[in-house]
């Protein structure tokens, strides 16, 4: 029998927990070409600006107890990508996020209060070589195996904060008295994982 169909030796990693499916306990290591961790911020504050990084790796470890389970990303400041070739290199710049110095940032974090395919996220965010708490929602999106036999589960987690708090504190003061840049930054992180055997 091969293995796409042996299902004894290669069971689905998948389990019900509250009458709903979760991922089977184990290690899940992220997909860097189907994982993005995202930020919005106002102009103007008025006009949403969206930015992403490109290079996101690291592991989510699903325990049997979910609200045990753990997520380690590293990101990839320099592939920050916002649309915009010259904002892009303002974002590197040592105004923001300095990635000359600072190249990574990481982000630890725990899962808990955890109900169906919904909870919370807390852990520590490493910036510019700052670390501070934050608190997200956290999604289970959903199961799927793909063509080449991997089973991948894909997460959705998001949370806003104040980019202050990171030293990320360039700004300009408008005539109108307002600020050109938003000080709270919506933080949103998208993962696919694949099970690891």
């Amino acid at each position: 029998m091969s293995d796409a169909t042996d299902t004894t030796q290669h069971p689905t990693p998948t389990r019900i927990i509250d009458g709903v499916e979760a991922p089977a306990a184990g290690d899940w290591v992220i997909d860097p070409g189907h994982a993005e961790v995202a930020f919005v911020g106002r102009h103007f504050m008025l006009a949403k600006v969206r930015g992403r990084f490109r290079g996101v790796e690291g592991t989510v470890h699903i325990a049997e107890d979910p609200d045990r389970s753990t997520v380690d990303l590293t990101i990839d400041m320099p592939s920050v990508d916002s649309g915009d070739a010259t904002r892009d290199e303002h974002l590197r710049s040592g105004d923001l996020f300095d990635v000359a110095n600072h190249p990574v940032a990481t982000f630890h974090g725990k899962a808990r209060d955890w109900t169906g395919t919904t909870g919370k996220l807390a852990g520590d965010l490493t910036i510019k070589g700052v670390t501070r708490p934050v608190v997200l929602d956290v999604d289970y999106v959903g199961f799927a195996t793909d063509p080449w036999g991997g089973h991948r589960a894909v997460f959705s987690a998001a949370g806003n904060l104040n980019r202050e708090d990171w030293g990320i504190g360039w700004n300009m003061v408008l005539d109108s008295g307002g600020l050109l840049v938003s000080k709270e930054i919506r933080l949103e992180i998208e993962i696919e994982t694949l099970h690891q055997a």
